[in-house]
């Protein structure tokens, strides 16, 4: 069956909840895009791919974008002489050093045009609310230009949604669970190690959001 929408997945518990939620709740058909911009871990995306089967998604393209990872700069989650830090260095930090230049307008940007090659008008991705720190273009101001821009399109304007822009992650988890959504084939640390740091920004979150639902995260940790 041809796709209706397309979603955004990294293979991370955001984005992979927002595909099972669309499939499931909202009995959506998405082709799913995912993306190698040469993030440290980029096994996440192995989950991505992991999900799109599990969903029976007809569409699924990881693009390449690598020949591009110069233009990320200094980025931990990129660069090399950067090294990925622990929570304790950026919380409350509106804009830390794991933010990827312009990385979700950037992917969007290629999701539209994609969604406009495939005849369709939803776009998804999945920005959520950071408790700990921050990113410019996860949240809804952003989402809302960038939709006012796009109004400007003659003939197949794109809406870009993104449902769980208000959610904690342990709302996401809660959407998450009541889904039965495995999160053990999910990957979130920015370390890309085999097994979970524990420490960076991003397992922080997440095992905070375990804690507060009250369960154990599946996912192995190194500390």
């Amino acid at each position: 069956m041809s796709p209706d929408s397309i979603v955004i997945v990294s293979g991370g518990m955001d984005s992979v909840t927002l595909l099972h939620h669309l499939v499931k709740h909202n009995q959506r058909q998405p082709a799913v895009l995912s993306f190698n911009y040469g993030q440290k871990h980029s096994k996440e995306l192995v989950y991505a791919q992991t999900h799109a089967q599990i969903l029976n998604c007809a569409i699924h393209q990881v693009i390449d974008l690598t020949p591009f990872r110069n233009i990320f700069g200094k980025s931990a989650l990129v660069a090399k002489e950067v090294n990925i830090p622990s929570i304790r260095s950026v919380e409350g930090d509106p804009q830390p050093v794991t933010y990827v230049p312009n990385r979700n307008m950037i992917f969007l940007a290629l999701a539209v045009a994609f969604a406009e090659s495939l005849g369709v008008s939803d776009v998804y991705y999945g920005a959520q609310r950071h408790d700990m720190y921050g990113y410019w273009d996860t949240t809804l101001e952003f989402l809302e230009k960038l939709n006012t821009v796009y109004t400007l399109n003659r003939k197949t304007p794109v809406r870009i949604s993104a449902p769980f822009v208000h959610y904690s992650k342990a709302d996401i988890l809660r959407t998450g669970l009541k889904l039965d959504v495995d999160y053990s084939q999910t990957w979130s640390c920015y370390k890309g190690d085999s097994d979970a740091c524990g420490k960076c920004p991003t397992c922080a979150e997440r095992l905070v959001a375990f804690s507060e639902v009250g369960i154990v995260d599946p996912l192995p940790y190194q500390t």
